[in-house]
């Protein structure tokens, strides 16, 4: 699975986004103009020391991230763009495990003109009408993780170790 983060603005945001993608097995790719300078230390604080674990990939624009991941410009069947305007659920969709799952920075989200050419592909977090909309790294671990349990969370299964006892 990948995630991807179209501009993002926030370091902290970025950083638990890395972290989340760690957990899960996941590229993290992440498309510039970036709001901050991923060498900060708020970035690292934030992905903690899992950040130089973590699969990052940077790219200088949209159309250089399409052309590096050998994608259509439009409609690629593994390509799913989380928006609160979408008309479908982000549970309504079959994800593939090599799928891209597309993010919008934190001040705009994701360009119009993305989502028009995208529609079918359009997926949403469903919430209440005065909600604007949820912070960008808790929409990644509910997407993200909906997609992992779609697949088995294949490659996931390791099961949960106490510290100090056993079960």
């Amino acid at each position: 699975m990948n995630i991807v983060l179209l501009e993002p603005e926030i370091p902290y945001n970025a950083g638990a986004v890395g972290r989340t993608c760690l957990a899960a097995g996941c590229a993290l790719h992440l498309i510039r103009p970036l709001g901050f300078d991923t060498s900060e230390r708020a970035v690292k604080r934030a992905g903690l020391d899992y950040w130089k674990d973590a699969d990052v990939r940077y790219y200088d624009d949209y159309a250089d991230f399409i052309e590096k991941n050998k994608l259509n410009k439009q409609n690629d069947p593994r390509m799913y763009f989380a928006t609160t305007k979408a008309l479908k659920s982000y549970a309504e969709v079959d994800y593939e495990p090599d799928c891209f799952i597309i993010f919008g920075k934190e001040s705009a989200g994701l360009p119009e003109e993305l989502l028009v050419a995208n529609r079918d592909s359009c997926v949403r977090i469903p919430m209440l009408g005065k909600t604007r909309s949820l912070n960008l790294s808790v929409s990644v671990g509910i997407i993200l993780y909906e997609a992992l349990r779609q697949n088995n969370f294949e490659g996931l299964n390791e099961k949960g170790r106490l510290h100090r006892l056993s079960w």
